[in-house]
């Protein structure tokens, strides 16, 4: 991001006034306090972590206080939320992100909570993880960890389903087929939950809390975990929250990406006698009402007004979006124009609020398109390490191979 929206951030933090020493984000109410300490107790008796992390932000979702003892575990991270995450990164992960993860030797996958193929792929991984240890012992526990509302209940629900109808007639039978919560907002869990899914060996799986760190000093970090929704708005503010995305968007240029939507405006919206406002809370998860056809048009036109009007503020701004003061003027005129592409009255009394919401909603349910958030580290030790690593790998390929394949036609002995 440039400077100038880096101190945005700042200066908007410092306005909310959350935490007067600074702009550090703070969210960890007792049960996450609780958790913690019964989190690094269980760890020790593990046989494997899943690590669940956001693919929108696989670097701002770690939990940096355990990272120590996960370092020193069998564990694989599971990015989820693969389908909000933009596929041009993220099916490029053989030379990015994988790459990143591999060279500090981390297995990773990309996954979807919701899809069984995705979640069987995960499976396959901890299966070939714990393959040593299956042969040796009779009950083996598998533990799934992360920050809130990153989908650890939704990925144990699957894979409950999984298992049993992979091991029909072996399963231990939920009492009540009681499934792990899960809800679209963060804290949901707040007790560590077991769950047989499987028999010969007995593997269980320990659902936990979604915890975060006592304080997160950095600021940008803190505003991604909110955005993705793993801090409570009201902790940081649902306005500073659109603010920051306003911020991202117009830094990366994502509006201007949105030209063509212009001349589907222009032809015309969707338009329907029988259409109706749609409750965007609805498009949440466990809240998801299926629309119906008149619904899924009025989603659509209000995507499409919110996307032209960002697209038309961005492509008439003359000003410099590293300036502090010219940025602020183009994110104050790109709310009043959401407010209206929202279509929230003008004299609403928390229009600014309602606005920020019903944006933030857009976002999280990918109805904005897939984002991610972090970037691939480039700089320093990684880069370093990848470039030696590649140039070592290109000359082995052009130079040592062919010479090791002649030594071998003619018989001379040759070593690397």
């Amino acid at each position: 991001m440039g400077r100038g929206v880096a101190r945005i951030m700042k200066k908007g933090l410092g306005e909310m006034g959350f935490n007067k020493g600074g702009g550090t984000i703070n969210w960890f109410p007792g049960h996450m306090a609780a958790a913690t300490r019964a989190i690094r107790d269980r760890l020790k008796l593990a046989d494997l972590v899943i690590e669940v992390r956001d693919a929108r932000i696989p670097l701002s979702s770690a939990n940096q206080d355990l990272q120590p003892m996960l370092t020193g575990k069998r564990r694989v991270i599971a990015l989820n939320k693969r389908d909000l995450a933009n596929p041009n990164i993220m099916h490029v992960l053989g030379s990015k992100w994988t790459h990143y993860f591999d060279t500090y030797k981390q297995d990773c996958v990309p996954i979807n909570a919701h899809s069984k193929s995705s979640v069987m792929k995960l499976l396959e991984l901890v299966e070939f993880k714990l393959k040593e240890v299956i042969s040796r012992e009779p009950t083996l526990l598998v533990m799934v960890v992360g920050v809130p509302n990153v989908g650890k209940s939704a990925l144990i629900n699957s894979i409950h389903q999984i298992a049993s109808s992979r091991f029909p007639g072996k399963m231990f039978i939920w009492e009540k087929m009681k499934r792990a919560r899960v809800g679209p907002l963060p804290g949901v869990t707040q007790d560590i939950a077991g769950y047989k899914i499987a028999h010969q060996p007995s593997i269980y799986v320990l659902d936990t809390p979604g915890v975060l760190v006592p304080s997160i000093p950095d600021i940008e970090t803190g505003l991604k975990l909110a955005l993705a929704g793993s801090v409570k708005d009201s902790v940081v503010g649902e306005e500073r929250i659109a603010q920051y995305l306003l911020a991202v968007l117009n830094t990366r240029s994502t509006p201007l990406h949105w030209k063509h939507l212009n001349n589907r405006k222009m032809e015309g919206l969707n338009k329907s006698d029988d259409r109706h406002e749609y409750n965007l809370k609805d498009l949440l998860p466990k809240r998801r009402k299926p629309p119906g056809d008149s619904a899924v048009h009025y989603i659509e036109d209000l995507v499409t007004e919110v996307q032209c009007a960002l697209y038309t503020t961005l492509s008439e701004f003359h000003g410099n979006l590293e300036d502090e003061s010219d940025m602020e003027c183009l994110i104050e005129q790109q709310f009043e124009v959401l407010q209206k592409a929202l279509k929230i009255p003008h004299k609403a009394s928390e229009a600014r609020t309602m606005v920020s919401k019903k944006f933030l909603t857009l976002f999280r349910t990918g109805k904005l398109g897939p984002f991610i958030l972090d970037d691939v580290p480039g700089k320093g030790v990684f880069a370093l390490r990848c470039d030696i690593g590649f140039a070592v790998h290109l000359v082995f390929i052009l130079f040592l191979k062919p010479l090791q394949m002649l030594c071998l036609i003619y018989g001379t002995k040759f070593a690397i």
